[in-house]
């Protein structure tokens, strides 16, 4: 056997279970794996059996070929793991052969000594595991069967916890992390330093606005923030569009309102403030009455017909108007008359990329834009109206302001810095680990003075209150399943610093003005739908605020294998680092065939002959051609005017198959609750 063996470099020895694993290495790869049995001889200890391993196989050997082996050995290593009555037993079994001066104990790692390997491991790479050291390899190994223990993770959760592991050198801190332990070192992913841009700012008392809103800026500020300041340079007064995109709390909404309020009260025309959320708009609504109130007029259109929302009616002829998209879309579909319209202000416009309101957002683009410029032919006192978009999430800005016609206004500075954490638990730990921060942010204090307040996101409304209801500390659910004076309370109670956390959907992550330092995002999804990067950023980005705190904090609850519908292909520990890793994605808005049949159909209803134009200056490609075909074929038009049938589905914002759903129950006599159902459930399937 010796002979076969060849050039031995490391006789490896260790005891296990009373006997002595053999190990022999050469050019770091094991050639040789054995048994090792002592006997004690008056001379001392010899070697008793030899038994070479194969497979599950013990061939026994001389045992003096033991004894040849340890004398072609250049060295001959002990592990310490072996006992100290061991080793000696084996220095001086190696002393009756005068080979004890080849022997020496070190460290090595255990898993590997058990299974027959020789593995070294030193200070700088050994990784602690059950008050014991291993090697990186076996570290992971031990990881990866504990995974597999606790439930499939993708690559990119497994790739992230090797790392840490490597990182941190302790197997046992890992597993913790696995159990929801909050390990800052750990949990931490990285953070997103506060950036400064280098902008002069502008002194409020040069602006020369209408002197209403001069004297109520130049009581509240002595200069204008940096957005706001590269705003006004680059003409925001001198009636330019533009394309404003900067972080959440950066002041870019006062550029809106700045400008709509001047020209409002210039007598230039009303501003119209346009928001994707009904809940969005009855805050904003609210705000304006609170701020400027004593200025203007403020109503509010957030549905299809009038609105009575905290004693208020819509009133067309108002200064100024707070709407839904859907809002001011229903208006045009029908015909009202809206006035003179000086100021358009969309924000959140990188909502132009979602699935259903996207099209509709591009379709209400289009049409309004039409209306202001087919006024301004009838009227020559009325110049028409500024556009400005905001969004703090656009990926392809430059393209988007060309699109859109107006001048981009980028501002990249975050105030504070934001820590992104990261760490793994399943739904019942999630509450546990969320009332654990909770606990810890509004017990801390800023510099400031302002103690860390929490909003948690989450997927469903009653998913809110289940997690409000375990926290300990003050706290409430916030959606919009709630009646208005409800979630104007929460707001206040917030602003108070009389809540240590909100609890809300995802849904409603845009724009709600909760001046939060801890951002945690119970699951990853909105609805039935995964975030995007775009969402996720524009969320996390409500942690940290520059007048209330020193640093934002953002935690990501990943429960592995998870997803909350059968439709997501996706888990949740997949999506968590493709959104912490992502890149803002091109705001382009999607065009199916319902979505140009319908957006046609609007463009029909409110510009007859001049649909086809309007479809042309939508961002999206919409196949006009196609689209007039099918409105024909389903009898919602007559030449270019809506059919009464089409006048239905475009006042109730209806896609085409919904309305085929409708108008087949309708003709066969169902039940309108039947009817309901069956609209719910499709596309289900």
């Amino acid at each position: 056997m010796s002979e076969q063996v060849g050039r031995v470099d490391t006789l490896f020895l260790h005891e296990l279970d009373g006997d002595y694993r053999v190990v022999v290495n050469r050019d770091g790869d094991r050639v040789l794996r054995a048994k090792l049995e002592l006997k004690e001889t008056p001379a001392g200890p010899r070697p008793g059996r030899f038994r070479v391993t194969r497979g599950s196989d013990d061939d026994p050997r001389d045992p003096d070929e033991f004894v040849e082996l340890a004398r072609r050995a250049e060295r001959i290593r002990i592990s310490e793991q072996t006992t100290a009555r061991g080793r000696e037993r084996l220095v001086e079994l190696l002393a009756g052969y005068q080979l004890d001066d080849k022997a020496k104990a070190v460290r090595t790692c255990r898993y590997c000594a058990n299974a027959g390997r020789y593995g070294p491991i030193t200070s700088e790479t050994a990784v602690k595991a059950d008050r014991d050291h291993v090697c990186p390899d076996c570290a992971v190994e031990e990881l990866e069967r504990e995974l597999a223990y606790r439930g499939d993770l993708t690559g990119a959760a497994k790739d992230r916890l090797s790392e840490l592991l490597l990182e941190v050198r302790d197997l046992d801190r890992i597993v913790d992390l696995l159990a929801g332990e909050l390990d800052p070192d750990l949990t931490k992913f990285d953070e997103m330093g506060a950036t400064v841009e280098d902008v002069d700012p502008v002194p409020v008392d040069s602006l020369g606005l209408h002197p209403g809103v001069q004297g109520l800026l130049e009581d509240r500020f002595d200069e204008l923030l940096p957005v706001q300041s590269l705003s006004v340079e680059h003409g925001l007064l001198d009636g330019d569009d533009q394309l404003v995109v900067s972080a959440t709390a950066t002041g870019k909404t006062l550029v809106g309102e700045m400008a709509g309020l001047h020209r409002a009260l210039s007598g230039k025309g009303k501003l119209l403030f346009l928001v994707p959320l009904v809940a969005l708009a009855n805050q904003k609504h609210g705000d304006f009455e609170d701020e400027y109130g004593h200025l203007v007029d403020v109503t509010i259109r957030v549905g299809g017909g009038r609105i009575r929302d905290s004693g208020t009616r819509f009133e067309p002829e108002a200064d100024v108007i707070v709407g839904t998209y859907e809002g001011i879309d229903h208006a045009l579909r029908t015909g009202r008359d809206l006035g003179d319209v000086g100021t358009v202000v969309i924000d959140e416009v990188h909502t132009l990329q979602e699935g259903e309101r996207g099209h509709r957002l591009d379709g209400l683009i289009a049409r309004l834009k039409d209306y202001t410029e087919q006024r301004a032919e009838r009227r020559p006192d009325y110049d028409g109206a500024q556009w400005i978009y905001l969004s703090a999430t656009v990926g392809n800005p430059g393209a988007l302001a060309r699109a859109l016609r107006a001048r981009l206004i980028e501002f990249e500075e975050r105030p504070v810095p934001i820590e992104r954490h990261v760490t793994f638990a399943d739904e019942a730990e999630k509450a546990r680990i969320e009332n654990r921060l909770v606990r810890r942010e509004f017990d801390s204090e800023s510099s400031k003075g302002y103690r860390g307040q929490t909003i948690i996101f989450t997927n469903s409304r009653r998913r809110c209150h289940e997690i409000s209801r375990k926290l300990e500390y003050s706290s409430a659910p916030y959606h919009a399943g709630l009646d208005y004076r409800r979630r104007k309370k929460v707001e206040g109670m917030f602003a108070d610093q009389e809540l240590a956390a909100v609890v809300t959907t995802a849904a409603l992550a845009a724009g709600v003005d909760f001046p939060a330092s801890q951002v945690i995002f119970d699951t990853l999804a909105m609805g039935i739908e995964w975030l995007t990067v775009q969402e996720f950023h524009q969320m996390l980005g409500r942690a940290g605020r520059p007048d209330y705190h020193d640093r934002g904090q953002v935690y990501v609850l990943v429960e592995p294998d998870a997803s909350y519908h059968g439709s997501m292909e996706r888990t949740e520990d997949e999506v968590a680092f493709q959104l912490l890793k992502g890149e803002m994605e091109p705001v382009q808005v999607p065009y199916d065939e319902g979505a140009a049949v319908e957006e046609t159909l609007a463009n029909v209803a409110v510009g007859g002959r001049r649909a086809k134009a309007l479809n042309e200056r939508m961002i999206g490609e919409v196949p006009t051609k196609y689209a007039l075909g099918k409105l024909l074929e389903y009898d919602f038009i007559d030449g270019l005017e809506p059919t009464d049938l089409g006048w239905a589905v475009t006042r109730h914002f209806l896609s085409p198959d919904e309305a085929f759903l409708m108008v087949d129950g309708i003709r066969k006599g169902r039940d309108p609750f039947d009817v309901v159902a069956a609209m719910e459930l499709h596309g289900e399937e």
